[in-house]
Order: C-alpha cells, then structure tokens, then sequence
C-alpha cells in the first residue's frame, strides 16, 4: 500500500512564501515523476510543477520564477517552495507520483490534498 502524505498548507498574505513536502510510504522500489497539482472549485485540476527521477522539472507558466520544486529520491520526498504568492494561486495541492514501482507492478497515486490560502 502506497500513500502520499502531504504537509506545509496554510494561509498566507500575498507575497508571501510557503513550502509544501509530500513523502511516499509503502514498498517503494522507485518512482518516476513527482509533482503538484491543484485545484479551485469548478476548475479542472491542473499541473503547478513535476520532477523527474533525473532531476528535470516542469512548470506552470503561471508559476515560473516564483515556486521552485525538488526530491529526494532515497526519501521518496518531492518538496514545493512558493515564493511571491498571489491570491490566483488559493487553491487546494495535490502531491502526485507517476510510474511507482511497487511489488511488481506501476501505478500513478494522488495525496489528500493540502489547502493554500492566499489573503491580506
């Protein structure tokens, strides 16, 4: 059994910074891709940023220069820094790892999620 914890939301006022942390449990052997997503009610989920097992990263255009994302890959542990927060960015993140290897077989798994509020 494979599960995401995620820590690190909270509200902040614009400008502002946060760090969101997901570590992966389970039997693990490797993971591919781990990212974050988030969501606003009535909007589809939406990619923030991913890094790969080899350090490359993708981001959301509306992010970059601002959030910063990196891992761990002993520690199965991808972290999310925010800078320069704008209230556009309030929403509730989600950790995501793609391509876990576990037992033999490869799945994609999504953490509880994490609310960001952004407000003065």
């Amino acid at each position: 059994q494979v599960q995401l914890v995620e820590s690190g939301g909270g509200l902040v006022q614009p400008g502002g910074s946060l760090r969101l942390s997901c570590a992966a449990s389970g039997r693990i052997f490797s993971i591919n891709a781990m990212g974050w997503y988030r969501q606003v009610p009535g909007k589809e989920r939406e990619l923030v940023a991913d890094i790969n097992s080899g350090g490359s990263t993708n981001y959301a255009d509306s992010v970059k220069g601002r959030f910063a994302i990196s891992r761990d890959n002993a520690k199965n542990t991808v972290w999310l820094v925010m800078n320069s927060l704008k209230p556009e960015d309030t929403a509730v993140y989600y950790c995501n790892a793609r391509g876990v290897y576990t037992m033999g077989r490869m799945a994609t798994y999504w953490g509880q999620g994490t609310q960001v509020t952004v407000s003065s």
